[in-house]
């Protein structure tokens, strides 16, 4: 064949596929209308774009550069790569009316959904563009470290950002996401799952604002992100509402830095299966209410967790907010039987009290603490938490406020919900094989162990 022909034929090649699309086309969502003007509601046509790219087998749906694009709910689809290009935003539209799809099945007392998918593969949501949830435009009159919420009865229409049920294989990277009206990154039942790289940036006086939920997930890391947030900047769970997705676990957080109103790091409170093969290494928590926590207060068990090499820097904020400035939290304790909004699906159906399940075999390791109250160990009968070990804990007590000290939080509990005393570096109250070892206490005493 001469080179002339070979030359032919390729050309008649790439003419037939102009005009189509194919897996890893580009989608730009301003080829399928959307504006991105900031005030028109480019939803119909950014979801067009995602529809198509799955439909054609794959692709990657671009939102340009520089522009703004303000939408409803959307929801992704298989073998989609939503690339947000440099300085563009997808913003939620603040309409309360438009979300209508609870974020809990039937529970729609804690919020609805903004951006979702469910029963997915091949997922990612890349580039240093902004996906901003628009939380403030949510919310009711600001206080003095938070926002009053607007009251509700049964229905909260706060969106959640995004919200992903059983998707396999997901790569959330590079972008930023925040301003969140409730929580920011809600993963359900998914499995091989990577976080790397984000920012999640959310107003820290927005309550229910968690930065990173991984709820019955399993194989995931994250790594490299910074979280702000009013609530839990990363949270794992397994929430009753979705309890046909099993446990949590085999879990790896490397290198992040996470600044909180509520918990940085917890495990709970919401838990009704199993969390197990858990590894925090390499992260910071600055400026928070509570560094560490493990605050289980139902059926399921904690067991096999690591935190290492870690810096913990906490101190006082109002009742508003759980937590008495504890650098690390290990609780396990029965909650209250509650007339809140969501009261009816806390416990088992048919249930009216709840049951708390063990916390064991949790490590502590090379971890630095400076704080305004010192470490708490608890739970509700000798036993229930056991096995933990604090290897080269140091805990430096520092005032900084003028909050009352002495106080350590085990809500939300049946009973009383403070324990009051003087500040100890590790006050243990029923834990069972509870060791310390090369731990010191700067500012107050070392420790308190209550039977």
């Amino acid at each position: 064949m001469k080179i002339r022909d070979l030359v032919l034929i390729l050309f008649a090649v790439a003419l037939a596929g102009c005009g189509s699309h194919g897996a890893n086309d580009i989608y730009n969502i301003t080829k399928y209308g959307a504006v991105g003007d900031g005030s028109t509601d480019d939803a119909t046509a950014i979801q067009r774009a995602i529809d198509a790219a799955s439909d054609a087998g794959g692709g990657t749906v671009v939102v340009p550069a520089g522009k703004t694009f303000l939408t409803g709910p959307l929801h992704l689809r298989s073998n989609i790569d939503l690339r947000l290009e440099p300085n563009s935003v997808l913003l939620a539209n603040p309409d309360e009316s438009i979300y209508k799809e609870s974020a809990f099945k039937a529970n729609e007392g804690e919020g609805m959904m903004w951006i979702s998918g469910k029963d997915l593969k091949n997922v990612s949501i890349t580039g240093t563009g902004k996906i901003d949830g628009n939380g403030i435009a949510f919310m009711g009159a600001e206080l003095g470290d938070s926002y009053e919420l607007k009251p509700v009865t049964t229905f909260d229409p706060r969106p959640h950002v995004l919200t992903l049920i059983n998707v396999d294989k997901l790569v959330i990277r590079d972008v930023t996401i925040g301003n969140s009206a409730y929580w920011t990154i809600h993963l359900v039942g998914c499995n091989d799952a990577s976080i790397q790289g984000v920012s999640v940036l959310n107003s820290i006086k927005v309550r229910n604002s968690d930065g990173i939920d991984l709820d019955h997930c399993a194989n995931v890391r994250i790594a490299d992100c910074h979280i702000e947030s009013g609530d839990d900047c990363i949270c794992l769970k397994n929430r009753r509402e979705y309890e046909e997705y099993g446990s949590c676990h085999d879990i790896v957080v490397n290198n992040c830095t996470m600044m909180s109103r509520s918990c940085a790091i917890k495990i709970g409170s919401e838990n009704m299966d199993s969390i197990y093969n858990v590894l925090f290494n390499n992260c910071i928590v600055k400026n928070s209410n509570r560094g560490i926590g493990i605050q289980n207060r139902d059926e399921g068990t904690v067991t096999n967790v690591v935190f290492s090499h870690m810096l913990v820097d906490c101190s006082l904020f109002s009742d508003v907010w759980w937590g008495k400035s504890e650098p690390i939290y290990v609780t396990s304790y029965p909650r209250a039987v509650g007339n809140h909004k969501d009261a009816g699906w806390r416990f088992p159906k048919g249930a009216t009290e709840g049951k708390c399940g063990e916390v064991s075999k949790v490590w502590f390791k090379d971890i630095k603490c400076t704080s305004e109250n010192g470490c708490f160990v608890g739970c509700d009968t000798p036993g229930k938490v056991h096995d933990i070990y604090f290897v080269d804990v140091d805990v430096d007590i520092v005032s900084v406020t003028d909050y009352p000290k002495g106080v350590y939080d085990r809500r939300p509990c049946v009973g009383e919900g403070f324990v009051h005393d003087q500040v100890y570096a590790f006050y243990i109250d029923n834990g069972t094989d509870i060791v310390l070892r090369d731990c010191t206490a700067k500012g107050a005493p070392l420790e308190k162990r209550v039977k």
